[in-house]
């Protein structure tokens, strides 16, 4: 097998292998907030995640580079981690906690959506009519799955619960585009990422009087949690990026994950699929999926 041929199929399995610990995690977000709340969670989550990228990094031997160079490196981690993991999880726990799974998961691909919106601001991107139109369609599917599809009722099923999804997507994509800003190793940014995360949880669970040592199943959840949707699953997908020959094909394949989701949230959670919700996560991923074909043709016409 050629070489470049060997190294984009690695890099298709360690997608694969994302996608398929990534679609676990919505279902395993509510079984585990059975029996602790959110800001439990968050902390042993982040806890097991700080652990695991230790060991990457000494695993790559980078142990070098944990050591930040500038003051403007430990200003940056701990602004990442302030809004992700600390703020965004404790917005999305939240809202797992209200929403059905099925309408949580799919919410939350409004992240892509709202990184369009953002790079306007913050990258000084020009928007596009297709861009426009595309984020329009992505909100008509959000509204389609906040209102579950009766619009003989103007008003939202879950206010609070669709508010604090949306939300989550908001932080998810400010602390991405700034992220975008910080050229240090990106294992070595996602260490001191999480660091910061937990050192802000264990004092808001303290300030809050819900630290509390986690009995042998909520640890067990916290160690999934903390293994398959924040930190080895991350360097997962980073590795099949790095792999990939086209880097856009790989990407793409993201959009398979909230489809598997809903068939484990179905068959493990007994939750019944509503059709808004499919109709809704539809559009959510038609309008993204119509932006990039946009962006794709212009890329093409300017060379």
């Amino acid at each position: 097998m050629p070489k470049t041929q060997a190294k984009g199929t690695s890099a298709y399995l360690f997608a694969g292998l994302a996608i398929l610990f990534w679609s676990t995690v919505s279902t395993a977000f509510k079984i585990c907030l059975r029996c602790q709340t959110p800001t439990q969670l968050l902390l042993g989550s982040t806890f097991v995640s700080g652990i695991v990228i230790l060991l990457v990094i000494f695993i790559q031997h980078k142990q070098r580079l944990i050591k930040p160079a500038k003051l403007k490196e430990v200003a940056y981690s701990a602004i990442l981690g302030f809004l992700n993991p600390f703020l965004y999880y404790l917005v999305l726990l939240k809202a797992y906690m209200i929403l059905p799974a099925q309408e949580a998961q799919a919410l939350n691909y409004i992240w892509v959506v709202m990184i369009s919106l953002l790079s306007i601001p913050i990258l000084k991107q020009k928007p596009v009519f297709r861009d426009i139109s595309g984020v329009l369609i992505s909100f008509c599917g959000a509204v389609v799955i906040a209102f579950r599809g009766d619009f003989t009722h103007v008003r939202f099923a879950e206010p609070l619960g669709v508010s604090l999804a949306l939300l989550s997507t908001l932080i998810w994509a400010v602390s991405w585009l700034y992220n975008v800003k910080d050229n240090r190793d990106s294992v070595i940014k996602l260490f001191w990422i999480f660091v910061f995360g937990f050192v802000y949880t264990l004092i808001y669970s303290l300030c809050t009087g819900q630290f509390a040592i986690p009995g042998i199943v909520a640890m067990e959840g916290e160690t999934y949690i903390g293994l398959f949707e924040m930190g080895i699953t991350f360097i997962v997908w980073m590795m099949a990026l790095k792999k990939a020959t086209s880097t856009a094909k790989i990407t793409n394949l993201i959009f398979i994950t909230p489809f598997i989701s809903l068939l484990i949230i179905n068959r493990v959670l007994g939750e019944k699929i509503a059709l808004s919700t499919l109709a809704g996560l539809a559009l959510i991923i038609g309008g993204i999926l119509w932006q990039q074909i946009g962006r794709k043709e212009a890329k093409q016409l300017n060379t």
